[in-house]
């Protein structure tokens, strides 16, 4: 397979950057996207040229560091699926692909396709943890959930904090991923003590750095794990009730 591979590149943060054009020969169909990238790299090392920088790490789609705009698209054209699980049989040969980091003003770039996506850990550190001391863990099974709640708050949990929903909006919101990490634990008993004052925090964190939702609804399209926007409800409803009645 023969790709024509559109890359953004940017010596640093300061750097003005552009789009280069690589020619990619006997692509594999059987290749990832990012294994793509790897072989790109190692050419652009044997010729004395600087590689193209990019996020990985697990390349099984749960880390969430791999993200990249894939023809405008956060993680590529096909849903369910981050750029480390996008295989290269999805594509034909000759297609022309733009590759750019994600474009969103609160994930500033730090050199090609790497972005500095920071905001969304200082959403988890301002409340996305529970601090209560319950002493050692106790018998799963003293402590009952309906099984509904579980489904839900494992549904929340799958959010690998990759940014795309961030990266697709055209507010650039970062409602879905806060709403996922509000809502695992809001759903569960032992993040109930905390229940107020964490949405709170966590809510006023996000808004000092992204946009506000307008139910464009793009977040829900591009997530690699699916994860509904019913969220964004769930936490705006928290929000509400701990703004009404306390915080504490």
């Amino acid at each position: 397979m023969r790709l024509t591979l559109e890359i953004w590149r940017q010596a640093s943060a300061s750097a003005a950057g552009s789009l280069v054009t690589y020619e990619m020969e006997d692509v594999s169909e059987h290749m990832s996207f990012l294994e793509v990238l790897d072989v790109l790299n190692e050419r652009l090392t044997r010729e004395g040229k600087e590689p193209v920088a990019f996020e990985h790490d697990c390349r099984e789609g749960i880390c969430g560091s791999c993200g990249m705009m894939i023809d405008g698209v956060a993680h590529g054209p096909f849903g369910a699926t981050a750029t480390c699980q996008l295989h290269m049989r999805r594509f034909s040969d000759g297609d022309r692909l733009r590759v750019e980091p994600w474009r969103a003003r609160a994930f500033p770039v730090i050199k090609d396709l790497v972005v500095d996506r920071s905001p969304l850990d200082e959403i988890i550190q301002s409340g996305g943890f529970v601090s209560v001391n319950t002493g050692g863990a106790p018998e799963a099974n003293l402590i009952p959930v309906p099984k509904p709640l579980s489904d839900q708050a494992m549904d929340a949990a799958e959010c690998i904090g990759c940014g795309a929903c961030v990266a697709q909006c055209p507010n650039g919101a970062a409602q879905l991923f806060t709403a996922a990490k509000v809502s695992h634990l809001a759903l569960l008993p032992q993040g109930q003590p905390e229940r107020r004052r964490r949405v709170v925090a966590m809510v006023e964190k996000m808004e000092e750095y992204f946009g506000s939702c307008s139910n464009f609804r793009e977040c829900e399209v591009v997530c690699p794990k699916e994860i509904s926007v019913d969220f964004i409800g769930r936490m705006n409803h928290e929000y509400l009730r701990a703004r009404l009645f306390g915080s504490e």
